[in-house]
């Protein structure tokens, strides 16, 4: 297998833009990319593009608006881990000598696409969902039973928020830049219990979008490309007995094959974009992707060690909760995110020394199962 860099990286700003269709959106995000990658568009043999409600075929509407047509254009729905699936078949895709350059998009307008006020569910047969299981309820049960477990408190969770803020007042493309406080955060109208709004991601749109090509196209084009170690999908495993909703197994699992694949460990990497859709997810993802042990996640968080100047720096852009979360365009955004930092090209909130980075987004609801996918990629440079 060859290996394969990402030479170019895009994203428009994440907010509601409800007048701007998706294609737009990612249009504008594949226009960036292929710029910082000089590239030819032409050079550009396939692409990968995620997204989850826009309905058919929005792939071929996004490359006709960039004059790319003819071309293999596959169009990924994956639930939230989308974005991240259509990097992990470009991957391949050039990992395996098919195609030389590809590129892969996420985007998503949801401001257009849904009603406001509700909540994304899963579907209305899945016997969890018809009992009232969306995400926001099944977060808070499993942030209920951590608080229970381990004797944290809410104002432990909200740390969380306060730290994402910080770091997405250094971020211009993030949709939320403002700083809050613990009272402030706490304060908040309740969602599920015991999450207040400003502790769940907020609908967004935008896109984002990344080339991607062999090492032989990289020294053709003169680019210095961020090398991708690591890019690994999986899906969730169906149980019928009692498990523990405070370990999620898919994000586990699907990190130590990353980990593998990569041979790298938790001790190499410097910066990581999770899916932190709620407060108590980014503290189960300290544990579950090995940086502490179990029950250990706050105490990593009040060390300081996860933010930025700290040892290894979760969500520098912000994450899903100041950025917002357009489904189908935040795998990308996550890896774009990585590039740039990689690159030292993050502006203030530059991870300082950055050489190894891990991206990790999770999403779908399915009864009996963690998470319908899951998605991680280790990028080095």
């Amino acid at each position: 297998m060859r290996k394969v860099y990402i030479v170019g990286a895009g994203m428009t700003p994440f907010g509601k833009f409800p007048d701007r269709p998706y294609y737009n959106l990612g249009k504008q995000a594949a226009l960036e990319a292929i710029k910082d990658a000089a590239i030819d568009h032409r050079q550009i043999q396939a692409g990968f593009v995620g997204n989850v409600m826009a309905g058919m075929v929005p792939g071929q509407k996004v490359f006709k608006e960039l004059g790319m047509t003819g071309m293999q254009i596959v169009n990924v729905e994956n639930a939230c881990s989308s974005g991240a699936t259509a990097v992990n078949l470009g991957y391949w895709a050039v990992a395996s000598g098919q195609y030389d350059a590809v590129m892969a998009v996420g985007t998503e307008n949801l401001t257009g696409n849904r009603s406001g006020g509700t909540a994304l569910a899963p579907d209305p047969d899945d016997i969890e969902g018809v009992q009232g299981a969306v995400m926001p309820g099944i977060y808070a049960m499993r942030a209920r039973r951590y608080m229970e477990e381990y004797g944290i408190t809410p104002e432990d969770l909200a740390l969380v928020a306060v730290k994402n803020h910080k770091h997405a007042s250094l971020n211009p493309y993030a949709q939320f830049r403002n700083l809050v406080t613990v009272e402030e955060v706490l304060a908040s109208r309740m969602i599920a219990e015991p999450f207040t709004l400003l502790q769940c991601c907020p609908v967004a749109d935008g896109a984002a979008a990344v080339v991607l090509c062999s090492e032989e196209k990289m020294r053709e084009l003169g680019a210095k490309g961020v090398q991708i170690n690591a890019s690994i999908l999986v899906s969730g495993k169906y149980k019928t007995e009692p498990g523990d909703m405070t370990v999620p197994e898919i994000s586990e699992r699907a990190s130590r094959l990353a980990y593998s694949m990569a041979g790298l460990g938790p001790e190499d990497i410097n910066l990581v974009e999770c899916h932190d859709a709620f407060t108590i997810a980014e503290i189960l993802y300290y544990e579950v992707l090995g940086f502490c042990g179990r029950g250990e996640g706050v105490g990593l968080l009040r060390s300081g060690a996860v933010e930025l100047g700290g040892k290894v720096v979760f969500s520098p852009r912000g994450g899903l909760m100041c950025m917002g979360h357009p489904l189908g365009a935040t795998g990308v955004a996550q890896i774009v995110e990585a590039v740039w930092q990689l690159r030292g090209e993050a502006g203030a909130r530059q991870v300082q020394g950055a050489k190894v980075a891990m991206t990790h987004v999770t999403g779908g609801g399915v009864s009996g199962m963690d998470n319908a996918a899951c998605g991680v990629h280790i990028l080095t440079v």
